[in-house]
C-alpha cells in the first residue's frame, strides 16, 4: 500500500510525472525546496517538509529532512505493532515511497571552475541518510533513486495494486548501491586533494557501460564499467559508429593499442592483436602510416585492432578494406571511408579524441588477484628526466636515433620479456613476452626478415647476458636502446663496440606484465 511519499530529487528529469500518477490514485505528497518548486509549478499539490516536522528548513537548506517525523516514518515496521504504537502515540504518519536522488557532487566536481567550497556544499546528507533508512525498510517502503525506474514501478503498482517483494528488494539493492557510490566519490576526491594516491582504505566505484557477450572465453560472463569522472581519450568515452557489439577481449586489446598510440608524435597507425603491438607506422599521411603498419607484419594484423590518430579517409578505408579487421579507432571518418567499410557488416567502427597524450586525473592500473588488488601508477614515463646516453664507441646517426625511438616506444607497450625492432618509421620483427630475453630477440629478428640489417633494437629491461648483443651482430643490427642496469652491462658494452653496434641506455625499464 502506498498512502504517503516523500519526493525530493536534485535531478527533475520524470518527477512531476511522478508526482501526477502518485497523486491521481490518492497518495499524499511531501516535498522540499526546489522539488516543491517543481510540483507547484507542474499543477501538483504536496505539502512542505517543513509542515510536517514543525521545523523551517535552515543552513540555507542543509537542515531540511533530518528529523524524527521523516526517519520514523521511514523506518517503523509495519508489521511490528510497537513500532506502529509509538507512530500513533508521537503523532507520525509512515511515509510509504521515498523518491530521492542526490546533489550533484559528481557533476560540480567535474567543472573545470569548481572549487573546494563548491563540492563541499555539493555534499548531500539529509537525501543518503533518507535513502538508507527507506532501503533498511524496503519490505514497507519503495525506495527510488533512479529516474528509469519511475514509470516501471509504478506501472507494476498500478496494475496489481501494490509493488512486489522482489521488486523491492532490487530497489533496496540500488539504493545502497547509490549511496556506496556517492560516498566513494567523495572519499576519492578529498584523497586526492591530500595527495593521498594510496588511501589505507581504498573504495572504487564504476558504472556498467554495457554487457559482454561473453568473457575471455564463451564459458565466463563478462561486463565492461566505466569509471566516473573525465575518461577522454579514453575507450570509455568511444563512439560506436557500426559493426557488432564489443567483446571482452576487443576492449582489452583495443586499450593496448590505444596506449602505444598516446606515445606517437605526428601521424601513427598502431595495429595490435592479443595485448600486443604487430605493426606499426609513422608518416605524413594516415594512408601511408596504415600501409606502414600492416606489411610490418601482414599475417598477425588479420583479426587485430587498428588505431590512428588522424581521420581516416577514403585511400585508407580502401586498403583497410582488402582485410579482415575486428575494429578501427579513429577521431573521425569521412563520408567516403564510412561508406566503404560499413560495407563490412560485423567490423566495428570507433570514434574518439585519439590526440589527448594524457591520461586521466588520477589514473591507476588495477589487477585483481585472487583475495586482493594490486594497485600502481600509471606508466606514463617515456623517459627519465636524464636524457639516455650512449655507452659504446659507435654512434648513433640522427636516422638511428629516430628508430631507436619509435622502437623504445613499441616495447614500452609489449609484455615481458618484450624485443621490438624498427626501422625508417616501421616497426619490423616484435617479440612478446617469452620467458628469457634471448628468446624474444631471436623472435623479433626472425619476424625483421631482411630488414634487420641496419635496424634499430629496443629491450624492455637490461640485457642479463651478451647472447642478445651477439644475435643483433650476427643478424646486422645497427643499434640498441635498452635501460641497462645489469652487473654484466660491460660485457654487453664490449660485444656492442666489437661488432661496431652502438647502445643507449635509457635508465628507466618498462616491465609489462
Amino acid at each position: 500500500m502506498i498512502a504517503r511519499a516523500l519526493i525530493s530529487v536534485s535531478d527533475k528529469a520524470g518527477v512531476a510525472a511522478l508526482a501526477k500518477r502518485l497523486a491521481a490514485r490518492g497518495v499524499t505528497l511531501l516535498s522540499t525546496g526546489g522539488t516543491l518548486r517543481a510540483l507547484q509549478a507542474a499543477g501538483v499539490a504536496a505539502t512542505p517538509v517543513s509542515e510536517v516536522t514543525g521545523f523551517p528548513e535552515c543552513l540555507d537548506g542543509r537542515v531540511k529532512t533530518l528529523h524524527p517525523h521523516i526517519h520514523a516514518g521511514l523506518l517503523a515496521r509495519r508489521d511490528d505493532s510497537d513500532h506502529m504504537a509509538q507512530l500513533q502515540e508521537l503523532g507520525i504518519a509512515p511515509i510509504d515511497l521515498l523518491a530521492v536522488n542526490l546533489y550533484p557532487f559528481r557533476e560540480t566536481v567535474a567543472r573545470p571552475d569548481a572549487t573546494f567550497e563548491d563540492a563541499i556544499e555539493d555534499i548531500d546528507i539529509g537525501g543518503p541518510a533518507m535513502l538508507r533508512a527507506a532501503a533498511k525498510n524496503a519490505q514497507d517502503v519503495v525506495v527510488l533513486v533512479d529516474p528509469a525506474d519511475y514509470d516501471p514501478v509504478l506501472t507494476e503498482w498500478e496494475t496489481t495494486g501494490d509493488v512486489s517483494l522482489p521488486t523491492r528488494r532490487r530497489l533496496q539493492a540500488k539504493a545502497f548501491a547509490h549511496t556506496a557510490q556517492y560516498d566513494a566519490m567523495i572519499a576519492r576526491y578529498l584523497a586526492e586533494r591530500q595527495g593521498d594516491d594510496f588511501p589505507q582504505s581504498l573504495t572504487l566505484t564504476f558504472e556498467k557501460a554495457q554487457e559482454m557477450r561473453y568473457g575471455e572465453n564463451p564459458h565466463q560472463r563478462a561486463a565492461f564499467y566505466r569509471e566516473l569522472g573525465d575518461v577522454r581519450g579514453t575507450l570509455a568515452s568511444a563512439r560506436q559508429l557500426h559493426g557488432k557489439e564489443l567483446s571482452y577481449n576487443n576492449i582489452a586489446d583495443a586499450n593496448g593499442a590505444l596506449e602505444l598510440l598516446r606515445e606517437m608524435d605526428g601521424i601513427a597507425v598502431v595495429a595490435a592483436k592479443h595485448g600486443n603491438p604487430c605493426g606499426v607506422g609513422t608518416a605524413d599521411s594516415v594512408e601511408e602510416a596504415y600501409r606502414l603498419a600492416y606489411e610490418a607484419d601482414p599475417v598477425s594484423v588479420f583479426g587485430g585492432i587498428v588505431a590512428a590518430n588522424a581521420p581516416i579517409d577514403a585511400p585508407t578505408a580502401e586498403r583497410m578494406s582488402r582485410i579482415f579487421l575486428e575494429i578501427v579507432i579513429a577521431p573521425g571518418f569521412t563520408d567516403e571511408a564510412l561508406a566503404t567499410l560499413t560495407r563490412k557488416k560485423n567490423l566495428r567502427l570507433l570514434e574518439m579524441d585519439t590526440s589527448v597524450r594524457a591520461y586521466p586525473q588520477g589514473e591507476r592500473m588495477l589487477r585483481k588477484v585472487a583475495g586482493g588488488l594490486l594497485v600502481q601508477e600509471i606508466d606514463d614515463k617515456l623517459l627519465p628526466e636524464e636524457p639516455p646516453r650512449v655507452v659504446t664507441r659507435a654512434q648513433p646517426t640522427e636516422a638511428q636515433w629516430r628508430d631507436l625511438m619509435l622502437a623504445w616506444r613499441i616495447v614500452k607497450h609489449t609484455k615481458s620479456n618484450g624485443i621490438a625492432i624498427a626501422r625508417d618509421g616501421q616497426s619490423l620483427g616484435i617479440g612478446p613476452g617469452q620467458v628469457n630475453r634471448i628468446w624474444s630477440t631471436q623472435m623479433a629478428i626472425e619476424r625483421s626478415g631482411e630488414r634487420v640489417r641496419g635496424a634499430s633494437l629496443a629491450s624492455d629491461a637490461f640485457f642479463p647476458f651478451d647472447d642478445c648483443v651477439q644475435a643483433c651482430a650476427e643478424a646486422g643490427v645497427a643499434c640498441i636502446i635498452q635501460p641497462g642496469g645489469s652487473v654484466r652491462d660491460q660485457d654487453s658494452i664490449d660485444a656492442c663496440d666489437r661488432a661496431g653496434i652502438a647502445m643507449v641506455f635509457t635508465g628507466m625499464r618498462h616491465f609489462k606484465h
